[in-house]
C-alpha cells in the first residue's frame, strides 16, 4: 500500500477539517488548498500550500476558474503503473496527488430558500469540486477521494492502523460514495433547472405519447425515520422524491402522539387519498387501506358520526381523516373512540387542547391542497423492478343509463359517492352508500360475488333504497341478484363484460336503475 504523501483539499462544509489537515500532518503530509479552506487551515497554525502556488496561475473569474488547470488533474489522474503518465508528470514539473478531499457548494440549501434568486442558483453550481471528484474517484488505484466529513475519522483511523496508508478495498468504497455524491448533485441542479424551465427533470431518452419513459430516475431522500415497518421486526423510514417535490404525505407535519410506523403512513396516505375527492366536508375511516367508514356531514361532528356508522367495530384503532378543518365538537366525539392517528387539514385551538389529553393519539396536519400542482404519475417497487403509471382519476369517460328505469336525483347523488368511494376499496371491490354515508364494503375478495355478499354482511344500517358500486363490471348476473335482495335502488359499474346484457337484464327484472361508467378503478 502506498502512502498518502501529498492531499488536495477544498471544502464549502469545514466541519472537522482542521482535525483533519492536523491528521495529516501528523503524517508529513504536504497540504494544497484553495480560498477559503486555506486561509482556515493556515489560521490554525498548519502549513499549507495555495492552488495557485502549484498552478503558476492565479484564481480567475471570481474563483470560477481555480483548481481547472493541468497540474491539478494530471496529479490526480497519472496512473502510478503507466511509464508513459509518470515521464509526462515528471517533463512538466508535476508532482501527484495521492488524497483529495472536497466537499460541494452548499446548492439544495442554496436553492430550499424560496427567495433565491436564479442568479445565486447558478452561482452555487460547482464546476471544480465534481471535477476533482470524478477524477480522484476514477483512479481511486492511486487517489484516495473523500466527500463526507463523516468519513473523516475513518480515514485517519486507517492511516494511523496502517502507517500512513489507504487499502485499495477502501480507495474503493470512497471512490463509490464520491461518484453517488456527484451524481446526486447533478440531479438536484437538474430538478431545479427542470422546474424553472416547466419540463419534467431527470426522464431521459424519446418518450412517445401515451407512454412511459424510456429511462427515469428516482432520487429519494430520507426525511424521517419510522418506529418500525409493516411488523415491529421490520425497520423502516420515509423518504421524499428529490426531484420532484409536490403536495404529498412526506409533507406532512405531526403536532402529537407516538411516533409513526411504516402502517399509520400508508394508511394515512389511503385516507387522505380518499378524503381528498370531495369538495364537501368529508370524514372517512380507514383499516389496513380499506375504508371502514365513510361520511358526509354539515361539520366535522356529523361527518364524522356518518362515517362510524359504517362499521363502529372495524373503525377501533383506525386512521381517520378530514378534508376540512377538526373543530372542538368533532374532537368530542373523537375523543370516545380508540383511534392510531387523526389527519386533516387543521385543528381548531380548542380541538387541539382537548386531544392533548389522548397523549398517544398522533394529530397530523396535512395542507396539501388541489390546486397545487399533483404528481400526475405514481411509482411503486416490485422484486427487482419498479411500476410507474398516471395516477387514477375519478373522472368517468360517459355516465350511461343502460336501464329501462333511470336514477332518481337523489340515486344519482348516492352514485355519484359510492363511486368516488370504490375507487379507494381494494379489488374486488363493491360498496353500499345512501344519503352520504357509506354502508358497507366488500373488499379484496377474489370473487366478485363474494364482495357483494361481504359487503352486504358487514352492512351495521339497513341496506334498503341504497345504491352499489362495483370497481369493474359484473362477469355475471349474480351480482345484481344477490345485491337485489338487499332491496337497494341504482347500480354503478364500469360496465364491459360480454355477459352486459344478462346483467342489465337482471337489474330490469329487480327495478333498478344501473349507470355504466366506462372506466374501472381497480387497486391493488
Amino acid at each position: 500500500m502506498k502512502k498518502i504523501e501529498r492531499a488536495l483539499i477544498s471544502v464549502s462544509d469545514k466541519k472537522g477539517i482542521i482535525e483533519l489537515a492536523a491528521a495529516l500532518a501528523e503524517f508529513g503530509v504536504e497540504i494544497i488548498s484553495t480560498g477559503g479552506t486555506a486561509k482556515a487551515i493556515r489560521e490554525a497554525g498548519l502549513n499549507v500550500i495555495d492552488v495557485s502556488e502549484v498552478t503558476g496561475f492565479p484564481e480567475i473569474l471570481d474563483g470560477r476558474v481555480k483548481t481547472l488547470h493541468p497540474k491539478i488533474h494530471a496529479a490526480i489522474l497519472a496512473k502510478s503503473d503507466a511509464a508513459e503518465h509518470l515521464s509526462t508528470l515528471t517533463n512538466h514539473n508535476i508532482r501527484k496527488i495521492d488524497l483529495v478531499v472536497v466537499n460541494l457548494y452548499p446548492f439544495r440549501k442554496t436553492v430550499a430558500d424560496p427567495a433565491v434568486t436564479l442568479q445565486e442558483a447558478i452561482e452555487n453550481i460547482d464546476i471544480g469540486g465534481p471535477s476533482m471528484l470524478r477524477s480522484a474517484a476514477k483512479n481511486y488505484q492511486d487517489v484516495t477521494v473523500v466527500v463526507d466529513p463523516d468519513d473523516y475519522d475513518s480515514l485517519i483511523k486507517e492511516m494511523r492502523e496502517k502507517d500512513g496508508a489507504i487499502s485499495h478495498a477502501s480507495r474503493q468504497k470512497f471512490a463509490a460514495r464520491a461518484f453517488a455524491h456527484t451524481a446526486r448533485y447533478d440531479l438536484a441542479i437538474a430538478a431545479y433547472l427542470s422546474k424553472v424551465a416547466g419540463v419534467e427533470p431527470a426522464e431521459f431518452g424519446k418518450v412517445e405519447e401515451g407512454k412511459m419513459p424510456q429511462e427515469m430516475v428516482i432520487v429519494l431522500e430520507r426525511i424521517q425515520d419510522l418506529r418500525y415497518g409493516e411488523n415491529p421486526h421490520q425497520s423502516a423510514a420515509l423518504y421524499q422524491d428529490s426531484l420532484r417535490p409536490a403536495p404529498a404525505i412526506a409533507k406532512m407535519e405531526q403536532l402529537q402522539g407516538k411516533e409513526l410506523s411504516y402502517n399509520n403512513l400508508v394508511d394515512a396516505d389511503a385516507a387522505w387519498q380518499l378524503v381528498s375527492e370531495f369538495e364537501k366536508l368529508t370524514c372517512a375511516i380507514i383499516k389496513h387501506t380499506n375504508p371502514c367508514g365513510v361520511g358526509l356531514g354539515k361539520d366535522p361532528r356529523e361527518a364524522y358520526l356518518n362515517a362510524l356508522s359504517t362499521d363502529p367495530v372495524s373503525a377501533f384503532g383506525g386512521i381517520i381523516a378530514f378534508n376540512k378543518m377538526v373543530d372542538l365538537q368533532a374532537a368530542e366525539a373523537i375523543s370516545q373512540l380508540f383511534a392510531e392517528l387523526v389527519i386533516a387539514p387543521s385543528f381548531s385551538k380548542e380541538a387541539l387542547e382537548l386531544l392533548k389529553n389522548k397523549k398517544h393519539l398522533r394529530l397530523i396536519i396535512n395542507r396539501d391542497k388541489k390546486d397545487e400542482k399533483r404528481a400526475e404519475t405514481t411509482t411503486r417497487s416490485v422484486m427487482g423492478g419498479y411500476l410507474k403509471q398516471t395516477e387514477d382519476k375519478a373522472e368517468t369517460r360517459d355516465l350511461k343509463v343502460v336501464t329501462k328505469r333511470e336514477p332518481t336525483e337523489a340515486e344519482w347523488r348516492d352514485l355519484d359517492f359510492a363511486w368516488k368511494i370504490c375507487k379507494h376499496v381494494k379489488s374486488n371491490a363493491i360498496v353500499y352508500a345512501a344519503n352520504g354515508k357509506l354502508l358497507g364494503v366488500g373488499a379484496g375478495q377474489m370473487s366478485r360475488l363474494d364482495s357483494v355478499k361481504l359487503a352486504a354482511s358487514k352492512a351495521q344500517l339497513p341496506l334498503t333504497e341504497s345504491v352499489m358500486a362495483s370497481d369493474a363490471f359484473f362477469p355475471f348476473r349474480d351480482g345484481i341478484d344477490e345485491a337485489a335482495k338487499q332491496k337497494i335502488r341504482a347500480v354503478i359499474q364500469p360496465g364491459g363484460s360480454i355477459k352486459d346484457k344478462e346483467v342489465i337484464e337482471a337489474a330490469d327484472e329487480h327495478g333498478l336503475a344501473m349507470v355504466f361508467t366506462g372506466i374501472r378503478h381497480f387497486r391493488h
